[in-house]
């Protein structure tokens, strides 16, 4: 299960950041998990809560933000949600050159700290 590992990546970037900080405890962690990521929520949660455990970040919440899926077609520029699993071929033309903009997201956005800031937002494009 990948989810674990994602888990225990997000643990640790969240524990240096406090630690850079000089924060002591992690109430909320944000993340953006896009619907092509391959991540199951459910399992992700699950992994966190074990991976938070006897750490800085132990009883923190994982607020998980869902990113749709968003594909354009490189010949005519017509959007759509292209599904799970992605549909690439225009709806509009029938073209099979798809962009995908938007659903492979995984990153955290946002980390509130139980003894600092009340939220500290990453505003990043990924």
């Amino acid at each position: 299960m990948h989810e674990m590992s994602i888990a225990m990546a997000v643990v640790e970037q969240v524990e240096e950041a406090a630690r850079a900080a000089g924060v002591t405890a992690v109430e909320a962690v944000h993340l953006q998990v896009g619907q092509l990521a391959g991540v199951v929520p459910e399992a992700l949660a699950f992994c966190f809560e074990l991976a938070c455990s006897g750490s800085v970040l132990e009883g923190a919440e994982l607020v998980a933000e869902p990113v749709e899926a968003r594909a354009r077609c490189a010949p005519c520029a017509v959007e759509w949600p292209p599904g799970m699993p992605p549909d690439l071929v225009c709806p509009q033309c029938g073209g099979a050159r798809a962009e995908l903009l938007a659903g492979r997201e995984l990153q955290i956005t946002g980390v509130r700290w139980a003894d600092g800031p009340a939220l500290a937002r990453a505003h990043q494009e990924g």
